[in-house]
This record gives structure tokens, sequence and C-alpha cells, in this order.
């Protein structure tokens, strides 16, 4: 068999190692020209950080990233609502990282190139579509930066890696994001350690006003300063919607943090110093009722694309990269181990997806600002207690697959 990947992103690229790890020849097709150290920051949670260790990446992605210690959660006065341990220090067999999406990237890309060998990514091939027959795959390509209509590729199966705008899935499904008012804007600030330099904080909530903040690394400039990367995210009532290809604009979004100045950080400053900042929609799909079609299947952010909340995304995807990788190795007819693939894994991240709209991590903000009519509180067990607050974080792990029994389970 011969398999061919559609995006060389997180999914696209770790699905090779796998296959390749089970002896199985494939090769990736990546619409961008060349593959840079791009984007800002990524939430490697344990589950996921199972899956690099097991391709035997695990202690390089630690040593480029940071090992989070604790989450915390703050409303928008900068009050502790609570906060857990995390990774190692909870428990699991794993550490969680901060790392730059950049450093993830091309660490896996090396991986492929080293493993697979130099032709196993071809760049600048824009897929715009796929057709089959009863024998094989045939994937339709254009050179990204001519235009040029390239000859067909064919292949024994097509796994579509190719992110929330995939093309195969819109041939296939032909639906489109769904977008209810949320927009963010990310950046990276060079800063001193917040809290202990190996926090992740969430402050505020989307209703009034998020900001998720967390270093990716350490002592970047040798005065003790970290990279810190942070997401500020809020709902209005638009339908306009921040566009992925531009850089985002501080005059749209700093007045919701300017009175954001805590004994312990001062949100706007954090803002106002980032080297850059990017715009995105918050945007999500529909959960399907097949991903599966003959010899095509989807996988990662073009199966399941998801709210950014949790930090879930990438370990779904990675875990699809596994999970279709041992199907594949079980032999057979193709067509069969994609359909054994969906039915494991179609409905879990479904419901990772329906969670991360209705009760993702920050529900706890959101509902602490409920009950204290957004103001600050003298005593929130008046409120609600720990144990509640508690109860919610660990009810959003078992249902995302990563409470710590599940990752030592798997």
């Amino acid at each position: 068999m011969t398999m061919a990947i559609v995006g060389g992103g997180i999914c696209g690229l770790t699905l090779a190692l796998n296959l390749h790890a089970r002896g199985i020849s494939c090769r990736v097709y990546e619409a961008a020209p060349e593959l840079k150290e791009l984007g800002v920051g990524i939430t490697l949670l344990p589950h996921g950080m199972r899956e690099f260790t097991a391709l035997g990446l695990g202690d390089e992605l630690l040593k480029a990233g940071i090992e989070n210690a604790e989450s915390c959660f703050f409303n928008r006065f900068g009050q502790l609502i609570y906060k857990e341990p995390r990774g190692k220090r909870a428990g699991y067999q794993y550490p969680e990282v901060g790392i730059h999406r950049g450093q993830l990237h091309l660490a896996l890309y090396r991986a492929v190139l080293a493993r697979l060998g130099p032709d196993s990514v071809v760049t600048n091939r824009l897929c715009v579509g796929v057709e089959q027959d009863e024998n094989s795959a045939r994937l339709l390509f254009r050179e990204t930066t001519s235009g040029q209509t390239l000859p067909p590729v064919a292949a024994s199966a097509v796994i579509a890696a190719d992110g929330v705008n995939s093309a195969i899935r819109k041939q296939l499904v032909g639906d489109a994001v769904v977008f209810t008012g949320i927009n963010t804007w990310r950046g990276v600030t060079k800063h001193k350690p917040i809290l202990t330099g190996r926090s992740y904080l969430r402050v505020g909530s989307i209703l009034t006003g998020k900001i998720v903040i967390y270093p990716i690394a350490d002592d970047i400039d040798g005065e003790g300063n970290q990279l810190i990367n942070w997401t500020t995210e809020f709902k209005r009532d638009t339908v306009e919607m921040n566009d992925w290809n531009r850089p985002g604009d501080l005059a749209d979004f700093i007045s919701v943090y300017e009175s954001w100045r805590f004994g312990w950080l001062d949100v706007a400053e954090l803002i106002r110093n980032s080297d850059f900042i990017f715009e995105y929609p918050m945007v999500d799909k529909d959960p399907l009722s097949r991903w599966t079609f003959g010899r095509v299947t989807l996988a990662g952010d073009a199966a399941h694309p998801m709210y950014p909340r949790g930090s879930n995304g990438s370990a779904q995807a990675v875990i699809d990269a596994r999970v279709l990788a041992e199907c594949l190795a079980a032999g057979g007819d193709p067509r069969d181990a994609l359909q054994a693939y969906e039915a494991a894994r179609r409905e879990a991240t479904g419901k990772v997806v329906r969670t991360n709209r209705e009760h993702p991590p920050d529900f706890i903000n959101i509902k602490v600002e409920e009950l204290t009519g957004d103001k600050p509180f003298d005593n929130l067990d008046d409120f609600i207690t720990q144990d509640e607050l508690r109860a919610l974080s660990e009810n959003y792990k078992r249902i995302a697959g990563f409470a710590v029994a599940d990752v030592k389970r798997a």
C-alpha cells in the first residue's frame, strides 16, 4: 500500500511517522512552497506528549519548550478562582509542555525527512480534488505558486489532513465553518517569568474579555526573560469574522484589557509589548456523520475542527494519526481500515467538539462570573466551593480523554 497524505501540518507529519514506523509507504503533499517556523504557542497535553514520546520525540519537544507545573484561573479583576497541578505534578506519566508551534512543526518535519527520506514531503502542491475507483484514488493538484495544473497522483488511499479549510472535506461534504461571534488575537512577548514561570493562566471569560497566557521558551535573552504566548478572545453580537491571513490591529481589542493591571501582572502592557499580533476567528464545524468515503478519509482539523479551548486540538489530531496507522497496519483492504479508524475516533472527537463549545475548561471562569455578578468577591466559597470547581475541571478531562487514568491506560 502507498498512502497519500494531504497536508504537512502536525497531523499529516505525525501520521507519516506513524505509518513509517509500521512499514507502510506514504508521501505528504503540502500546499506551502516551503515549511517555515511560523505561528505562536501551542500546549501539548499529556495524551499528546504520550503520542510524541512513542515516536521518539518527547525529549526533544520538552527541551524546546517549557513544562507546565500548574493551571490557574482568575477573574478579570485578577483574583484567583482555582488552580491545579498539571502534567507530571498531577500524576500523569507524561508532561504538559508549552512550545512554539513552529518549533513543534519543524521537529516533526525534520524527523519525517530523516526517517522517510528527502522526497517524502512534496511542497508547493495545492490539492484541488480527489477521484477514486475500485482500484485506487487519484489526487488532483495545482502548483501553489504558479497555478499550473499538475499530473494526478495515484495512491491506495488518501488521508485529508489539510486543516479546517480542507479542500477534500469541502468536496466530500461541502459544509462551512461555524462562527458564533468569538474573535481572537494572539501574540508573543518577551517578559519576566509570571507567577511560577511554569504557570498556564486563564483570566476572565469570553463574555467580558478573556486572555490565556503561558510561557513557551526560557531565558531567551540571557537576562532571564521568557517568551510568553498570549491569546485574547471575546464574544460579540457580530457576523464580522477575523481573517486568518492578516495581521491583527491592537486598536480592535486593547480597550477591553486596558484596566487589567494586577499586582502580579500588567496585562495591557504584556499585550502592547508583543513582537507581533495575529488575528483569528474562533470557529469549528458541526461533527460529521461520516469521515470515510471509499479510499478517502479525513483526519485532524479536516475531520473535527474544534474551538481552541482546552489545548486539545493537536492532541486529538495526533491520536487520529496513531489509530489510523494501527488500523492500516492490521492488513487487508485499506477501505476497511479507514472505516475501522472512523469507528474508533469519530464519536470520541465529536464529544470533544461539542464540549469545547458548551463546557470548555474556562467554563469555570464563566460560572464564577455569573455567580458573582461579574464583581470582585470577598470569599469565593460563598458562591461556589473549590470541590465544585475541581469537578468541572475533571469532567472536561474525562470527556476529552485525558483524565490521569485514561492517559495511563492508553
